[in-house]
């Protein structure tokens, strides 16, 4: 009866549909640039009618004017063993090029290879994108018609497509993405990538990768605590399939193992409807189902909330559970109730006899429940950005149903709730004191960072510098944090391959990677994880072995990426200088 019950709630919910797509990768087309483009008769001079250079992986290429890059056809790059590095080349033609083709060869280092099959070519796509606030001080706030907002194409979406087509007078970059295995030998690698389309001669561009005798563990290994928070039910949508259904799954697999591959170490889980109010396009349901009976008892199924978890712990994300939320953004807490037969909504605060009577005895089960999967101690209970006043009429509770909780937050910092914090996720700008930290850090708790819509810079928005991702992680770093959240990872808009603007916070906030493919912004993410990681191994090994004058030169490059030194134009710059610094030792 009660899975039967909860089906139906579900299938009310979210409608099965007979059309469910199969195809996950649908090619598709880019919405029109209506912004200044490079005159045709500029176009029409060029040299050469195709052109193929390198580019910079901090530049966003507009899709419609000539580029000015360094004439050149090598790329050189340095990575460790088991590292993932980066690099753009950009295409740009006055005719239309028709069955566009990318081809990477092996790199070879005398006998030895790193196989084509470690890397990715992916051709950049655009998406629309938007602007900051007016008054250039962040990107939060409703924006309900899109027309009050300067707009534009921006290049973002890494598309791993076979062919591609372009239209006359187009810039169309290449992304390549090399995952050096964790067993290469040391050495320098060198290989092509090749670009060919239908009436053209085949063009090459040169690859040098010099590897180094240092090795990166495997993501899972990774000890910087990533937290992007994901979105289930943006994925049904998306692909119009039942919810939670076994193509549900599948569709989120690929998904969600690219998270895996960054080193994400939590999961994400909805304990009640809408925790934040139905801020996103889809909104959270609750993975639990709550029955009040006849007789005013309660009831509760996890069918859903244990193949989440399950699901999320087969891609490799297993360290950490954040179940929201005790205090959502609306006080407003869902039932189905057995005498009415209905869904019904509790109204009541924290403290109240009704919200005490709808948690308390959750708690109490779901510990029971927990505890019978293993998974009691990497649970936590999660607030978002909520008041002490109301938190700790929380803990409170919380501590009643069971004292050995895990409680988990994000916000400013506050005294009084820190204590309680086994996971404390503060406001960029915020800070805990050095002594709290280390009494934390000594007790195994975990204090991290997090941005949202609220900075101009460093950002991760549509229209910002690709660098400011890889910043933002190095000032975790430097911050001695131990590890980064933010809080839209796959929320995506109604047409996220097309459209990255919504109607409420910046273009780009509510995601980081778009259906069936990776952007710029997050693999520049990655690139900053690996580098905490270096920072982090490299500095164990230089205090190990008393090796003072690399380990001051090493936090002296850490040292910069504070607020204070950062403008809207200099991340790349302090990101490079930085990683030279890194990537010589």
């Amino acid at each position: 009866m009660k899975k039967l019950t909860y089906l139906i709630i579900t299938l009310i919910v979210f409608p099965f549909s007979l059309q469910a797509q199969n195809q996950l990768h649908p090619d598709y087309n880019e919405l029109t640039d209506t912004k200044p483009h490079t005159s045709p008769e500029v176009w029409k001079n060029q040299k050469l009618p195709v052109q193929l250079q390198w580019g910079s992986i901090d530049v966003r290429y507009p899709k419609h004017t000539i580029p000015v890059i360094p004439t050149g056809n090598k790329w050189t790059g340095k990575a460790w063993k088991g590292e993932r590095v980066n690099a753009q080349a950009v295409l740009w033609s006055n005719q239309p090029l028709k069955n566009i083709t990318l081809s990477v060869s092996d790199l070879r280092s005398g006998s030895s290879v790193i196989p084509s099959s470690k890397i990715t070519p992916s051709f950049v796509r655009y998406v629309m994108t938007d602007e900051l606030n007016k008054d250039g001080k962040g990107g939060c706030g409703h924006r309900p018609n899109k027309a009050d907002w300067d707009s534009s194409l921006v290049a973002d979406v890494l598309d791993a497509k076979m062919r591609h087509d372009i239209e006359s007078m187009t810039v169309q970059p290449v992304w390549l993405n090399i995952w050096v295995p964790s067993q290469a030998q040391a050495g320098k690698y060198q290989g092509t990538l090749t670009v060919s389309a239908d009436g053209i001669a085949p063009m090459e561009l040169k690859l040098e990768l010099t590897v180094s005798s240092r090795t990166l563990p495997e993501p899972k290994d990774w000890k910087f605590h990533l937290d992007l928070w994901q979105n289930p039910y943006a994925v049904a949508r998306y692909y119009n399939l039942p919810l939670w259904s076994k193509e549900h799954f599948d569709a989120m697999r690929p998904v969600m193992q690219r998270l895996a591959n960054a080193g994400q170490k939590v999961i994400t889980a909805s304990i009640m409807y809408k925790p934040w109010a139905g801020q996103t396009e889809d909104a959270f349901d609750s993975m639990v189902f709550r029955m009040k009976k006849l007789d005013g008892t309660w009831t509760y199924n996890y069918t859903v909330f244990d193949q989440w978890i399950e699901f999320m712990m087969s891609v490799g994300i297993d360290k950490q559970i954040n179940c929201f939320t005790l205090v959502p953004w609306e006080l407003k807490f869902d039932y189905f109730d057995q005498a009415t037969n209905r869904v019904l909504f509790v109204r009541a605060k924290p403290g109240e006899p009704d919200y005490d009577d709808y948690w308390f005895n959750f708690l109490k089960d779901f510990s029971r429940h927990l505890r019978e999967k293993g998974w009691f101690e990497r649970t936590t209970i999660s607030m978002d950005e909520r008041q002490p006043d109301m938190m700790r009429h929380a803990f409170e509770l919380i501590r009643r149903a069971d004292p050995e909780y895990k409680v988990s937050g994000q916000g400013n910092y506050y005294p009084e709730v820190e204590p309680f914090m086994y996971d404390f996720c503060l406001a960029y700008g915020q800070n805990v004191p050095d002594d709290v930290r280390e009494v934390r850090r000594k007790v195994g708790k975990i204090t991290t960072v997090y941005t949202c819509c609220t900075e101009p810079y460093p950002n991760v928005f549509t229209f910002s510098t690709p660098a400011e991702a890889t910043w933002t992680i190095w000032h975790a770093v430097a911050g001695n944090y131990d590890g980064y959240l933010r809080w839209a990872y796959n929320s995506w808009t109604k047409e996220p391959l097309l459209d990255s603007r919504f109607r409420t916070w910046a273009a780009g906030d509510c995601y980081l990677v778009y259906p069936g493919r990776s952007s710029i912004r997050m693999e520049r993410l990655v690139e900053g994880v690996q580098d905490a990681e270096k920072i982090r191994i490299l500095r164990e090994e230089f205090q190990s072995k008393g090796m003072k004058s690399q380990l001051r030169k090493l936090n002296s490059a850490v040292s910069k990426f504070m607020p204070e030194n950062l403008t809207k134009d200099n991340a790349a710059e302090m990101v490079n200088e930085a990683r030279k610094v890194l990537n010589n030792f």
